[in-house]
């Protein structure tokens, strides 16, 4: 039977979907068996059983079990990252009401989600893996400290910050991230402690040196 040209549009944007659900289906396997065994001994014919398809098919889209990996830092946490930084930067606010937004998006979208499963896989396996450390620092450390700058900087040129310390150290504003992130993998259940309302009163005691004493 004779398509439509209706359907001959319609085809191609099926396959590229078809084609974004089994490389999602192939990432989400690979977190899966990265988290059971480790990097080291992971397979990607594991890789591959888990997600259904033949292993093959991972040669598709990624050249090798490192480039897996990368993928699915990009896919998982770099590319979020990169919207997140996009969306605040455009926004018509101060520099304060940016940083909010930033660690709403940190608690929700990173430490609420499985992405956080994807930072402690590469705590894990960094120290034997320089490699997987400088994937991750390209992919999202150093777009959130790009973005902290950027907020920072404004906070400065128009008066709203007293110091440029955060312009100098953005990495301060992301160390309670970490923290909350091996509290939550290694003494939570021995010594719990209120994620959101640390993360909140970090942000309170940072804005409060930030801005400086109150006139």
């Amino acid at each position: 039977m004779t398509q439509s040209p209706r359907d001959r549009r319609r085809a191609p944007a099926r396959k590229e979907e078809d084609r974004q659900a089994k490389l999602q289906a192939i990432l989400d396997a690979a977190l899966d068996v990265f988290l059971e065994k480790g990097f080291t001994d992971a397979r990607l014919d594991e890789v591959a059983a888990r997600a259904g398809v033949a292993k093959g098919t991972i040669y598709l889209y990624v050249p090798s079990k490192q480039a897996l990996l990368e993928a699915l830092i990009q896919s998982a946490i770099g590319g979020p990252i990169s919207q997140i930084e996009a969306r605040i930067l455009s926004l018509d606010a101060s520099a304060e009401d940016k940083l909010r937004g930033l660690f709403a998006f940190l608690r929700k979208e990173i430490l609420g989600t499985r992405r956080v499963d994807i930072i402690r896989l590469i705590l894990s396996e960094a120290g034997r893996f320089p490699q997987l450390a400088e994937i991750y620092h390209r992919e999202v450390i150093s777009k959130g400290l790009r973005l902290l700058r950027s907020v920072a900087e404004q906070g400065v040129a128009s008066g709203e910050f007293g110091t440029d310390a955060l312009v100098r150290f953005p990495q301060l504003a992301i160390a309670p991230g970490l923290l909350a992130l091996l509290w939550s993998s290694f003494f939570q259940t021995i010594d719990p402690i209120d994620m959101e309302a640390m993360l909140e009163t970090h942000l309170a005691l940072m804005m409060k040196a930030l801005k400086g004493p109150s006139p």
